[in-house]
């Protein structure tokens, strides 16, 4: 359970609170998100399996399992270099990550406060509070350094007293958040047209370009391609199976991802409120159709406290990544690797800090994955999300697919499971064919420039 509710606090974060939603709204729900749940199936789910059995079999951080894995198997140094990537990923994303994560602490301040009301209930004073406070570098430093503090403190505790004792505390007292908000939302009027807008396929809304974010989305919202499940992977017990840890986990993940649907867009279709086509929703629209309703401080506060734990859990897996490189790789203790990759990162991140306040940046940053290269932020935002993470992604899945052979795949899959007769021939299909054909139309997409983000 510790594992389990661990690995999918990693896959559990901003992208199923804020992106999802954001991305379901452009893309006319129903259709769109059938799509993204047979990519989950396809894709997400194939590559997790290999990410945790990659880091089980090795015992290895993601540098460490290339390396072992690989030795006397073609291209060894490529796959190695592979583990880099990840570990480098890792650095670059959590330096930006934080600082967006940090946002919410400052929000839920002033939900529980009541400023936030009072913002709300004028017209255009969330979009001029929120373009100042991004404008702000000692604001975003402050919260990025919060952020960075608490991931720190709870990585520096160790796997069992540290990293496993949050995701107990955190992913239960995320869930009953999201159970309150659900239940609230229930009894608005805006509810039915909700869930008829998410269940609903339309597929003549779908586009092409709808099919390629699904593929994506599956992809990111999993924490895949920078070695997290690897690395998490890599302190499972050999007993407890990989296959229904897979399977749980996925199926949280977008069960949070859905009920934030439920949550935001029956809230929104109460009020048939316009959606501003910004990726700043969160900070700038929600709010405001929050304190439409009874009890609107509560609920806000609630929601930034769920966003904010989601956050939280996932930053934690991301610096483990890096954390247990120096772990492993450079002989250093565990205290020790989290305070300095932790302060490096922290340090690192004040480049993305600096580089989000000002309108221009306003109107094109992209905290969630979409490419965009809007200074500091949005260049490290674009590599990562459009290059680092897909091609890690994609390698992994060639090299469980084509590196490992059957009998290695099969032996860790089935450990702690049972046989998996038929179900391991459709895994070793996907992850051979599927998987890497569709990560491979992601990266296709990105050379030609377009938006599948």
């Amino acid at each position: 359970m510790g594992f389990v509710l661990a690995a999918a606090g990693s896959a559990i974060g901003l992208g199923n609170l804020w992106k999802f939603p954001y991305i379901t709204l452009e893309n006319h729900g129903g259709a769109f998100v059938l799509v993204y749940l047979a990519a989950i199936a396809v894709v997400g789910a194939p590559i997790m399996a290999a990410e945790i059995l990659l880091g089980r079999k090795s015992r290895r951080n993601a540098v460490g399992a290339f390396a072992l894995l690989g030795a006397g198997k073609p291209g060894g140094v490529v796959w190695t270099a592979i583990g880099y990537l990840g570990v480098t990923t890792g650095f670059i994303v959590l330096s930006y990550y934080s600082v967006v994560a940090g946002w919410t602490l400052r929000y839920i301040v002033l939900a529980f406060s009541g400023a936030l009301g009072g913002l709300a209930h004028h017209p255009g004073a969330l979009e001029s509070f929120f373009g100042g406070f991004l404008a702000d570098p000692w604001a975003q430093i402050l919260c990025h350094t919060l952020f960075m503090g608490a991931t720190v403190g709870v990585v520096f505790l160790g796997v069992g007293k540290g990293i496993e004792r949050a995701a107990k505390l955190l992913m239960p007292l995320l869930f009953m958040i999201l159970v309150v908000l659900a239940g609230y939302v229930a009894t608005t009027p805006g509810f039915g047209r909700a869930v008829g807008f998410l269940f609903r396929p339309t597929f003549a809304d779908l586009t092409a370009g709808g099919v390629l974010e699904a593929l994506g989305h599956s992809f990111f919202t999993l924490s895949l391609g920078m070695g997290a499940m690897l690395t998490y992977g890599s302190y499972m017990r050999r007993r407890d199976s990989i296959p229904r840890a897979v399977l749980t986990i996925c199926f949280l993940d977008t069960f949070i991802a859905i009920m934030a649907c439920v949550i935001m867009f029956s809230i929104i279709f109460s009020f048939d409120f316009e959606v501003s086509k910004s990726s700043t929703i969160l900070f700038t629209t929600i709010p405001v159709i929050f304190y439409k309703l009874p009890g609107g401080a509560m609920i806000s506060g609630l929601f930034y406290l769920l966003v904010a734990f989601a956050a939280l859990s996932s930053t934690i897996s991301i610096l483990e990544v890096v954390s247990s490189y120096a772990i492993d790789e450079l002989g250093w203790g565990r205290r020790r690797a989290a305070l300095t990759t932790g302060a490096a990162i922290w340090v690192f991140g004040f480049l993305s800090a600096l580089s989000v306040g000002g309108v221009d940046a306003l109107s094109k940053i992209n905290p969630i994955g979409r490419a965009s290269t809007a200074g500091v932020f949005g260049t490290l935002d674009y590599l990562a999300s459009n290059w680092f993470l897909p091609v890690g992604g994609l390698f992994i899945a060639l090299f469980a697919g084509w590196i490992l052979t059957a009998a290695e795949s099969r032996d860790e899959l089935e450990e702690g499971n049972g046989p998996l007769a038929g179900s391991f021939g459709a895994w070793r299909f996907l992850i051979r064919f599927a998987a890497p054909a569709a990560v491979g139309a992601i990266i296709v997409s990105v050379i030609l420039g377009a938006e599948y983000q």
